[in-house]
Order: structure tokens, then C-alpha cells, then sequence
């Protein structure tokens, strides 16, 4: 799939690519001791949890600047990283923090949550110290840092800082100059600002050192990364902010239309999500080069990248601005494989998983085919009649060229779904499973997972762990709860690594 095949010179021909399996677990729910996961010690150790194991891929969700809301697909950038997954205690051994400065904080009261009031409160104090030490110091790194990427981190820095002056508020509420970029008031805020745009600036050197270590660890392990790239762009971003030629904005640039779902079995009035939707027209005339700068930077970042909801290139579901749901939207047409083929002509050939769940036209399927990327498949969709699609992921219709999962972050676990889902569905996936007991259920299923023929599989953390609903990553269309779950310390036990290592080898993974 994503490694070279391998070649027979006896036999001359390929030989299929290594079946392998891996875990998804956002790095926001790594196990740690200051409110969330982060690049530091906490994830190492569960790197070294993969490897014993035997699991040869870590997935993870977004992992950009989350806003309002919290979630990983909102973010004020599509390439800057989330600061509060940088590391305090590698920040503390460079010699730009003291453990008591952060040791005894309060960093929240449930252990397996997020409490991201808190990380707010906290965390940005802690930074803007660390920044102010690290400014003493001579850094070629850094400025190395800021001439590769200066093509996105100068319009962030800038952004960052003019929505700090404006006390947090989206860019449409910025008077006309700022909202505007009018060039006089852009040139007037970098010479007296200059030291909140560093700061900017240096916070994301600090997420892109400790990564770039973290992801060399991970590799060095035989374990690689599988990121995520939202289709869309939050609203609130310097990706709009900086670039609204590019997205269907009015001349005042407030959004014409945004992005969603049409109603299905799990949300009646479909999903909002309110993203502005792409340009294509103005993006094809410029040779796609803004969305080929977006994925090839994640591409770089990670070893295989996931495209989420990919059928939307193909076509997407566009909603007026202003609606409270999606019922009243349409589709249009994307730009199909277009955009893939110069792509690939500018960058090569890129690991990348397509996400292409939901309702399939054949113009989907085929534009799936010409890119061939691997598809995904999602066991609790094929067994849930709510879905309206199950026969397709139902494990005895698998094909080689796929990622196939349990669930995913959108997904209920599977002890959860056992509970939720309606019962003759449930009682079909019992029987199809062989599942005498449902407590231990979880492991039937991972087993009727592994024994498929997907070049890949991906079971969540929390169906490894066998936890229920309260562990849900995300629901869609709802607000509050979602996004925050995180493992306990000593979850993942060397005993959990040897018997998920007995069953790779069992299933040849």
C-alpha cells in the first residue's frame, strides 16, 4: 500500500504489499500530566506501546490550532500547530521553563478529559515566558525556521496578533483596513506589534522542533504517522484571511455558501458545518497551486496522509449562508481528479488514504480509481442500518487496496455501539461475529477486523481499551462534550501490547 512492494526476481512479478495494522488516538488524548497530550515523554512511551505491539501505523486527527468549539477540523490555520501540544518539559530541559512554574497548576479535575477553559487560562502564560527567554538567545534554527516558511507563518504571526488586538474576535468583525489587509494598516501593526508577531512566530518553531523529533522517534520505530487533512478551511482562519480570491465570498467577503451534508439516517436535518467553499474556478486558473501548498505541506509532515471527505472533490454539498441546517442545500460539481493530477505532476506520488464514507456517485468511485489512493472501511457502518450503505462495509465485500476500521473519531466505540445501535443490528453483527459475550465483544470484532484482506487496518484506542460511549471522540452535530476524551495513565500495559502482538501474528499483520 504505502511501502514499496516488494519484488519476486524469481517469479517476476510483485509480490502484495505487507499487511499491517495500527491505532488511531488523537495525540490530544496521549496520556499526560498537564491537561492534554503533547510531543513530549508521554507519547514516546506509547510509540514504544505501538512497537511492541507490533503496529506499524499511529493515526491521529488535525493536529492545528484549534478555536471555538475545540475541534481539530476548525482550526486558525492549515499550517500551524496546536501550542498546547507543545511539550512543557522539553521546553523546561532547553532551559526556558522551571518545572514549579507549571508543576502544581491546576490542569483539570477528570483525568481521562480535556478541560481546554483551563489550557486557555494556562497554557499561553507559560508560552509567552518560555518566548521571552528563548528571545535571549541566538537561534540560526529559528531563523531558518522563518525563511522556509515564510510563505504561511508571516500572514499567521500577523493574524494571530491582529485578532489579539481585536480582543479574540473572527476577522469579520476587525474594522475595514484590518479585514481588508489594507496595506498602509498591515505595514503600521508589524512595526508596532513586532513583538506579539514574534511571539506568534516562535510558539510555532517550538511545535515544529518537537514534532519533527517526535515523528524521526516514531519512524526510527518502525511506526508511521497517519495525519488529517480537513477538506475545508475554518472561517475564521488566516488561510481565508489571507487568501479570500480563492473561496465563494461576497464582495463585503462574507461566505455566499458553505459547506455540509445532506440529511442521513444519523441527523435529520444533515450537517452544518459552515465552512466557506472553495473557489474552484479561481483555483484551477491558478493551477491549484494554493491547495497543492496546503496538502504538501501535511504531506511533508506525516508519513501517509488521510483526505477527509474526499467524495467532496468530486462534487460537494453547498449550503446558502444563513440557513440553521442543511436541508436546504445542493451539489455542485468539484474539480474532480484535476486537482489529484497536478497534484501529483507538481509533487509525485504522495501516501495518501482517501475518505470516502458516505453516499458514492460512480463519477466518486471512478475519480477514486484514476487517483488510486486506498479507500477506507468502517465495520459499525455496515452492520448499522441507519446508514443506508452497509453491504460496502461489510467485511466479506473488503478489498486488498483499503484502510479498513472498526470505527472512527465520528464513530461510537464498539461496546458503545453495542448499546446504541439498534438491536437487530446489533444481534446481526453478534451472529456475523461469532460474539458469545459482549463484554468481550470488542476483541471478536478487531479479530474479524485483522482477519480481513485491507492491506491496512485501524482499530481506535478506546475499542483496544473496551470502553463504551463516555470514551466517544466526537458526535456530529451536536456541540459541547465532544473532542475532550483522554486515556488514563497505565492504560496501555505491556500485557495489552503482547496479546494485540499475538493476534498481528495470528492474522499475519
Amino acid at each position: 500500500m504505502f511501502r514499496e512492494k516488494v519484488f519476486d526476481r524469481d517469479k517476476h512479478e510483485e509480490v502484495s504489499p505487507i499487511r499491517a495494522s495500527g491505532v488511531l488516538l488523537h495525540l490530544s488524548s496521549v496520556p499526560s500530566p498537564y491537561g492534554i497530550g503533547t510531543m513530549g515523554q508521554s507519547t514516546r512511551k506509547f510509540i514504544d506501546f505501538l512497537k511492541r505491539a507490533g503496529q506499524r501505523y499511529w493515526q491521529i486527527l488535525p493536529v492545528g490550532q484549534t478555536s471555538y468549539g475545540d475541534s481539530p477540523y476548525q482550526s486558525f490555520s492549515s499550517f500551524a500547530g496546536n501550542p498546547y501540544f507543545i511539550d512543557l518539559d522539553m521546553l523546561t530541559e532547553k532551559g526556558l521553563l522551571k518545572r514549579e512554574e507549571y508543576e502544581t497548576l491546576d490542569w483539570g479535575n477528570e483525568a481521562d478529559k480535556v478541560d481546554y477553559g483551563k489550557l486557555y487560562e494556562l497554557r499561553y502564560p507559560l508560552l509567552r515566558l518560555a518566548v521571552k527567554r528563548f528571545r535571549s538567545q541566538e537561534s540560526k534554527s529559528f531563523e531558518e525556521f522563518c525563511d522556509e516558511n515564510r510563505e504561511w507563518l508571516d500572514d499567521y504571526a500577523l493574524f494571530m496578533t491582529i485578532k489579539g488586538m481585536n480582543g479574540g474576535a473572527s476577522w469579520l468583525q476587525w474594522n475595514e483596513a484590518e479585514r481588508k489587509r489594507n496595506p498602509l494598516r498591515m505595514e503600521e501593526i508589524r512595526t508596532t506589534q513586532e513583538a506579539e508577531i514574534l511571539f506568534w512566530k516562535v510558539v510555532q518553531f517550538f511545535f515544529y522542533e518537537q514534532w519533527e523529533e517526535l515523528r524521526d522517534y516514531a519512524n526510527r520505530n518502525d511506526v508511521s504517522i497517519i495525519g488529517d487533512l480537513p477538506i475545508y478551511v475554518a472561517l475564521d482562519s488566516a488561510d481565508i484571511w489571507a487568501n479570500p480570491q480563492y473561496f465563494q465570498l461576497d464582495e463585503n467577503l462574507m461566505p455566499v455558501q458553505v459547506a455540509g451534508c445532506p440529511p442521513d439516517g444519523f441527523a435529520e436535518g444533515g450537517q452544518l458545518w459552515g465552512n466557506p467553499l472553495f473557489d474552484w474556478e479561481a483555483l484551477e486558473a491558478d493551477g491549484f497551486s494554493w491547495c497543492i501548498k496546503r496538502i504538501g505541506h501535511s504531506c511533508r509532515i506525516y508519513n501517509v496522509l488521510r483526505l477527509d471527505h474526499f467524495r467532496g472533490f468530486e462534487s460537494y454539498y453547498a449550503i446558502p449562508y444563513g440557513d440553521p441546517d442543511a436541508r436546504g442545500g445542493h451539489w455542485e460539481k468539484g474539480p474532480g481528479d484535476k486537482l489529484f493530477r497536478a497534484l501529483e505532476a507538481r509533487l509525485g506520488k504522495q501516501n495518501i488514504i482517501a475518505e470516502d464514507l458516505g453516499f458514492l456517485t460512480e463519477p466518486v468511485r471512478e475519480m477514486l480509481k484514476s487517483s488510486g489512493f486506498p479507500g477506507m472501511k468502517v465495520f459499525e457502518l455496515g452492520f448499522d442500518s441507519r446508514d443506508g450503505n452497509g453491504s460496502e462495509y461489510l467485511p466479506h465485500n473488503f478489498i486488498q487496496n483499503c484502510v479498513a476500521y472498526t470505527g472512527t473519531h465520528d464513530n461510537d466505540t464498539i461496546q458503545g455501539w453495542f448499546c446504541t445501535a439498534p438491536a437487530g443490528d446489533v444481534a446481526y453483527a453478534c451472529d456475523y461475529f461469532g460474539i458469545k459475550d459482549r463484554e468481550d465483544g470488542h476483541w471478536d470484532m478487531m479479530k474479524g477486523l485483522w482477519s480481513t484482506v485491507a492491506d491496512l487496518t485501524i482499530v481506535q484506542a478506546q475499542d483496544l481499551l473496551g470502553l463504551g460511549s463516555e470514551s466517544r471522540m466526537n458526535q456530529p452535530s451536536t456541540f459541547g462534550g465532544n473532542w475532550c476524551w483522554r486515556a488514563l495513565q497505565g492504560a496501555f500495559t505491556t500485557e495489552l501490547a503482547d496479546k494485540l502482538r499475538s493476534n498481528m501474528k495470528l492474522y499475519a499483520r
